[in-house]
């Protein structure tokens, strides 16, 4: 059987200029096996330009990197999460994070962390829910959660998602944290406004300069260093490591690892990492 003709002409030469404006913008690493998947997923801005080629793409982009670098990136960056996706992360900080710092913070009853790489903000707001759940009301609770996407933060601002997305919560979580849609709306949720008010949204390239100081009591980075070669993914663990109080903890994905890479972190659980004490 043929393969149906493709609408616009795309080489692997368009597929590598793309790749490497992918690679050098963002840090991450595009490999061969993504060529049709560029294709699908740019293919709507080709389509919207009025280009007939990825070649005149190409061109655009190089040259109007202002205008069309975050809607470049935004089609490219794959956004996959759920809410407490990898349970046993939040079962760890429920058990054991959260207790150390009931007693470390007594005194501020201030908690800050952050997640990186938070997608449509599944995982912030289960980080919000474990911590409201676990902490007294009258501590004070920030998260900044960053992601690249500029869509999916959207999302995540809005807290509204369709129902099935929280099929696996159990009925008292969801009763707590999330308002049922009426009408048109039924078939959403949105999280309540105690949780959302916790959360600050932003953009961030991991790959260029952070623009906040301080400390952070823990920092979830998961199913993001997978997409960075060996030295990317050290510089990025130090940069966190940097940003951590001494003996607070790193988080990452189910298939990463830091192992054998020179960083501040000792590892003490499941993709669950501390940093050391000096």
């Amino acid at each position: 059987m043929r393969e149906k003709p493709r609408e616009f002409e795309y080489t692997k030469a368009d597929f590598d200029v793309l790749r490497t404006i992918s690679n050098q913008y963002s840090g991450i690493l595009v490999p061969d096996d993504k060529f049709d998947m560029f294709y699908s997923r740019l293919s709507k801005r080709v389509r919207m330009l009025g280009f007939t080629t990825f070649k005149q793409y190409c061109h655009y982009l190089q040259n109007n990197p202002d205008d069309e670098f975050t809607e470049f990136i935004n089609a490219v960056t794959t956004n996959l999460t759920s809410f407490f996706r990898e349970n046993h992360h939040f079962e760890f900080l429920s058990r054991t994070v959260i207790p150390e710092l009931l007693k470390k913070k007594a005194a501020s009853k201030q908690i800050k962390i952050w997640s990186a790489g938070c997608s449509t903000g599944e995982e912030p707001y289960s980080l919000a829910m474990t911590l409201k759940e676990n902490i007294p009301a009258d501590w004070a609770i920030t998260i900044l959660a960053t992601d690249l996407d500029t869509n999916v933060l959207a999302t995540a601002a809005a807290g509204i998602y369709p129902v099935d997305r929280v099929s696996g919560i159990a009925e008292q979580r969801l009763k707590r944290w999330f308002q049922k849609g009426a009408g048109s709306q039924s078939n959403k949720v949105r999280i309540k406004s105690e949780l959302r008010e916790l959360i600050e949204f932003k953009q961030l390239n991991l790959m260029q300069q952070w623009p906040f100081k301080g400390h952070f009591d823990f920092i979830f980075c998961r199913n993001v260093l997978i997409y960075f070669d060996r030295e990317t993914k050290a510089i990025l663990a130090n940069r966190y490591c940097s940003l951590l109080e001494e003996g607070a903890y790193l988080f990452i994905g189910h298939s990463e690892s830091l192992h054998q890479l020179d960083t501040g972190f000792s590892l003490v659980g499941n993709t669950i990492y501390r940093k050391l004490r000096k």
